[in-house]
């Protein structure tokens, strides 16, 4: 389950695009943050995805992929040009297919060979006809889904959604955002061009003027029960108050929320429809990583967690340059992976009531996000070089984590007991042994 959400320049308080998702996973499944070059490849080359292989392009662009640490693909990320690309699993009346791509793996394929969201649009599409969409993308527990995407540049955006290899794309205008549930009714821009007829042969309208998206291919269960409906309201709703002055603090807040009767309860209770996800439920996802971007025409600024539960984490500022400090290579998977569990380590102290002084914490945190978002704006007028990117790049990341070993090592004597219902206090009691053995 997750929320990704896009206000175009005509919505943002600066002008910019901002783009931001919340990746709602299995909550022991690392998320980790993957920086690849540009690179160059021989004609035929072939590529595997998590599934199957495809023909691999002469050329790939630098990109940086937000990623289950087991996924070729990714739920998340941008490339040199500063495209985006987010993903949600939808739940649809057509077959789950055959193994084949993941809509994580249609995200970095587009990524390394786009530059603009109409291109990547395209390329989505293209990669759905001729491969086709499938494959379990659950970690410990089989999951499979349809997908949508949310495609955004410096100047534009567009919504794609499916349903096993049929589709619906409509360009967006100033603000919108996807959950886990088909948004596209009766207007969209592009579609499949069998995707009204095969709704009327099943039954589903009965004419072109019938017609709505969602309403034919949904799955209606499996849609009310993701919460999807909760989570897109409240992004929506946000989104819509805060037209025109929209700005990176607006997303990271709206990654943030909780719904009204979790808000002071997430870490005692299961919080499916809240956008800041937290497990302990019989679906049981927990947001596992969080992600905004700002996208400008003479730079971009990323703002990552690198770590589950945004209520906790801390937004930490990140440009894609060259030499990169702070980010992790591909062959450096078992580093990304332990930056993630050591985050996720003060999440589980939490839970199990260790951070005595966790309003301290959060104090700590928001001064931090608000010094570092105050220096990118100085920087962005300044328009700094890649060498003032990486000192100040450094000094945040360090700072965030002197911050974490602060309150991990002053609480860690601290008795765990985990407060809750008898439900959720065995399902994150679980969870945790299974963290420890690995697994």
């Amino acid at each position: 389950m997750c929320d990704t959400m896009v206000a175009l320049g005509n919505s943002t308080r600066d002008g910019r695009v901002l783009f931001a998702k919340n990746s709602d996973r299995q909550p022991n499944e690392p998320h980790i943050m993957i920086h690849l070059p540009r690179r160059h490849y021989d004609p035929g080359t072939r590529l595997q995805c998590t599934y199957i292989e495809v023909d691999q392009a002469e050329e790939t662009l630098a990109v940086l992929l937000l990623k289950p640490s087991w996924i070729w693909g990714c739920e998340m990320g941008c490339n040199e040009f500063g495209l985006n690309i987010g993903n949600e699993a939808v739940f649809t009346r057509e077959k789950y297919g055959e193994p084949a791509l993941t809509g994580m793996d249609m995200i970095r394929l587009a990524l390394e060979r786009c530059r603009d969201s109409r291109a990547a649009l395209d390329f989505l599409i293209e990669l759905l006809e001729r491969y086709g969409q499938g494959g379990n993308c659950g970690y410990r527990k089989p999951f499979t889904y349809h997908n949508s995407f949310l495609i955004a540049d410096k100047q534009s955006a567009w919504v794609l959604e499916t349903a096993g290899q049929y589709w619906a794309a409509e360009r967006v205008d100033g603000v919108r955002n996807i959950s886990n549930g088909l948004s596209i009714g009766s207007a969209f821009d592009r579609c499949h061009q069998e995707l009204i007829e095969h709704a009327r042969q099943k039954g589903w309208c009965k004419s072109e003027d019938d017609f709505d998206f969602a309403r034919c291919y949904k799955d209606p269960l499996y849609t009310y029960f993701s919460g999807s409906d909760n989570r897109g309201s409240l992004c929506r709703t946000e989104l819509e108050r805060q037209r025109g002055e929209i700005d990176t603090a607006t997303m990271m807040t709206i990654l943030r929320k909780h719904q009204p009767a979790a808000e002071g309860r997430q870490f005692r209770q299961s919080s499916l429809k809240s956008v800041c996800m937290h497990g302990g439920g019989i679906i049981g996802d927990h947001t596992t990583g969080s992600y905004v971007a700002s996208l400008g025409e003479a730079d971009c600024v990323y703002w990552v967690t690198g770590a589950s539960t945004p209520c906790l984490a801390v937004f930490k500022p990140l440009w894609l340059i060259d030499n990169n400090p702070v980010l992790y290579s591909e062959t450096e998977q078992e580093q990304a992976v332990a930056y993630w569990q050591k985050r996720e380590l003060f999440h589980r102290m939490v839970l199990n009531g260790q951070i005595r002084n966790l309003d301290e914490y959060l104090q700590s945190r928001d001064q931090l996000e608000a010094q570092w978002r105050q220096a990118v704006d100085v920087m962005q007028t300044d328009r700094a070089d890649d060498g003032r990117k990486r000192d100040f790049m450094c000094k945040a990341w360090q700072q965030e984590d002197e911050l974490l070993d602060a309150f991990i090592r002053e609480n860690s004597a601290q008795p765990a007991r985990i407060k809750g219902s008898p439900y959720f206090r065995r399902y994150w009691q679980a969870q945790e042994k299974a963290r420890e053995r690995g697994c």
